[in-house]
């Protein structure tokens, strides 16, 4: 996983003071130019959750917007579905909401009622932990549909930002890379 780790670094861009002064942005986009390193490192994601859940994995849940770039290649390698958490209103049918804090006002993010079961075990996938609100609002979905989730996977965790203290206790998280 080091040497994935390495290339994912080398590829990825910053760009300070961005979208506003004072944020440092990490670019993940320059990833998909190259494909054999985006699937070593949804083929990296899959292996690490197969053998740290020998138990096995029922769902793979990526968030909007990135974690669909690694979510449903993961949940492919694992065998298992794949369910998108959306932000509000891009989903037809009943949902089951759930609301963060952003730093400019309130946000919500969805899945559909029928798109899990209760008691499935699922792993939540995502680009980037930073304050960590969009994350703990997908852990709170997963409570409300009834699954259990196993653990919370991103690319990159910007420790600096401490995201993780916002998640509730217990929970498993795991970042390629810790910033």
């Amino acid at each position: 996983m080091d040497n994935i780790r390495q290339r994912a670094l080398a590829a990825i861009r910053h760009f300070m003071d961005f979208p506003k002064p004072g944020i440092n942005f990490w670019d993940i986009m320059p990833l998909f130019k190259d494909p054999k390193l985006v699937n070593d490192i949804c083929k990296a994601i899959a292996n690490h959750f197969r053998s740290h859940h020998p138990e096995g994995i029922d769902v793979v849940v990526g968030l909007e917007a990135r974690g669909f770039l690694f979510g449903p290649q993961v949940a492919i390698d694992l065998g298992v579905p794949f369910v998108p958490i959306r932000k509000k209103g891009k989903l037809p049918g009943e949902t089951i909401q759930a609301s963060y804090a952003k730093e400019y006002g309130l946000d919500i993010v969805e899945i559909q009622k029928d798109a899990l079961k209760p008691g499935q075990k699922v792993v939540l996938v995502d680009d980037l932990l930073a304050t960590g609100g969009t994350m703990n609002a997908a852990i709170q979905l997963m409570e409300k549909a009834g699954a259990k989730v196993v653990e919370a996977f991103v690319v990159v965790e910007l420790t600096e930002l401490k995201g993780r203290s916002v998640l509730p206790e217990g929970t498993r998280l795991v970042a390629l890379h810790s910033d």
